[in-house]
């Protein structure tokens, strides 16, 4: 259900920036999502269908660019990208890291007629 909200919010999103545009049709939208994001582009794109249904933004294209995650250590500073299996850094075995990559969501674009 959250990809319900977050649907709604690109939505919103798209048709304040068409109106800003004076568009008569929203073609498509690039979001960028994170690796990290617990959203299923799947279910994005089924609640998508369903809440553009009557809206300029109908039948648009929804394009999901996944963004690989990226950590940080606290310890030694070092920046790398999880093999997956942990997020322990791999210089200095830290378990101290901070995601700087990876868990964000927005919208990158929006192709207006």
């Amino acid at each position: 259900m959250h990809e319900l909200a977050v649907s709604e919010s690109i939505l919103k999103i798209a048709l304040e920036n068409a109106e800003k545009a004076h568009a008569s049709s929203i073609k498509s939208i690039n979001l960028e999502i994170g690796q990290l994001a617990s959203l299923v582009d799947e279910s994005i794109n089924f609640y998508w269908d369903i809440i553009s249904e009557g809206t300029i933004a109908q039948g648009a294209v929804l394009t999901i660019n996944r963004i690989s995650v990226e950590m940080r250590c606290f310890d030694c500073g070092k920046v790398f990208i999880p093999d997956g299996e942990s997020f322990e850094c791999p210089d200095c075995s830290s378990i101290r890291v901070q995601v700087i990559r990876g868990d964000e969501m927005r919208v990158e674009s929006i192709d207006v007629e």
